[in-house]
């Protein structure tokens, strides 16, 4: 028996939906949105029946019964903390998401499915969202108690490529000790230890390696300098850390591919910025190998940045003595989420309750 699945993917300026027979995927739209449409709203959450309209209508174009679904499956918000898993949308999840800690369009993930699930006489369900957190106690201390550690990653793709590169290996994913680094906008760099993620880097808004988007650790001391300048707002400090730290703090671009092109021209510049980053990756995983004390089965490069071999090949040259490096490109979030939303309806995991 094959299964009908909707994934639901939404971001700051567009839609993502795809529809999967089984893992075959069948049908993917994007819904564009201008910032002038967001404007409109005063929370992520106002936009609920907005978006769902635009959704319902273009299934609808398309031909798609909605009738035909069997599971509705959407990206994870950003939660309370919680271990990773696929969770079936409840009303606790919903209210928390409606009065979120932080506004993100991820938030209305769950809410979209729950609202499609129920027109179909389905379950609605998320998985992995970034909040999630299995991290070990000791990972959660930092030198100074008023700022603990904080698990925000990008567990969708870490788990799903994890749980892909164990099933290539023909072994679970909760045999294994791998080390993951998703390499997009923002960067984590995870130790997975018998399908937990005991340790990994804030990418959010934190440390870990230098990003495109993304400053990752800075010497504390220069910050604090900074902040107390009286030359930068706390807007502005925040903006150097995530959204223009990075590579556009240093080249102005958040293009790997476009730097690596400059590089490849005789840009001196970008070469080295290039080079920057990919040894502070290569540190982070250097980092997790010894979180799990050298038992690594394998290092898991994906996202987009895996795309450009350049940085491959830079990671792979400083850390192909921990372990066999496999390459995954793109962040296969739609995909992810199918998978996990087939998983539940195989009877191969039990949803949680959030």
């Amino acid at each position: 028996m094959s299964y009908n699945i909707l994934a639901i993917n939404p971001g700051s300026t567009s839609t993502k939906i795809a529809l999967f027979n089984d893992l075959e995927q069948t049908k993917s739209l994007t819904l564009r949105h201008s910032a002038e449409e967001i404007a409109r709203f005063d929370s992520v959450a106002d936009q609920l029946q907005w978006r769902l309209g635009m959704i319902v209508d273009a299934l609808k174009a398309d031909g798609i019964d909605i009738a035909s679904l069997d599971a509705v499956i959407g990206r994870g918000g950003l939660l309370r903390p919680i271990e990773g898993g696929v969770y079936l949308v409840n009303e606790r999840m919903c209210e928390d998401l409606r009065h979120p800690k932080l506004q993100h369009a991820s938030n209305l993930g769950a809410l979209i499915a729950l609202e499609i699930a129920r027109i179909a006489g389905v379950n609605a369900y998320i998985a992995d969202p970034v909040v999630v957190d299995e991290m070990q106690d000791v990972a959660r201390i930092s030198g100074v108690k008023e700022c603990p550690r904080v698990s925000i990653f990008h567990a969708l793709n870490q788990k799903a490529t994890a749980r892909r590169h164990a099933a290539a290996m023909g072994r679970a994913y909760e045999d294994l000790n791998l080390i993951v680094a998703h390499m997009g906008g923002g960067i984590s760099v995870s130790a997975h230890r018998r399908g937990r993620v005991v340790d990994t880097n804030n990418a959010l808004n934190g440390d870990g390696p230098i990003a495109p988007e993304r400053a990752g650790t800075i010497p504390a001391g220069e910050l604090m300098e900074l902040c107390f300048s009286g030359e930068y707002s706390k807007s502005q400090i925040k903006s150097m850390l995530t959204g223009k730290g990075g590579l556009v703090n240093i080249l102005g671009s958040n293009s790997v591919q476009e730097i690596a092109a400059r590089a490849d021209e005789g840009d001196e510049a970008a070469r080295t910025a290039l080079d920057a980053m990919s040894y502070s990756i290569a540190k982070s995983i250097g980092e997790m190998a010894a979180v799990l004390k050298g038992q690594v089965d394998g290092i898991i490069l994906t996202g987009g940045i895996a795309y450009n071999q350049c940085v491959n090949d830079a990671v792979e040259e400083y850390c192909r003595f921990i372990a066999p490096i496999t390459i995954y490109p793109g962040e296969n979030e739609l995909e992810s989420l199918a998978e996990n939303a087939l998983r539940v309806l195989r009877s191969e995991t039990v949803p949680k309750e959030y």
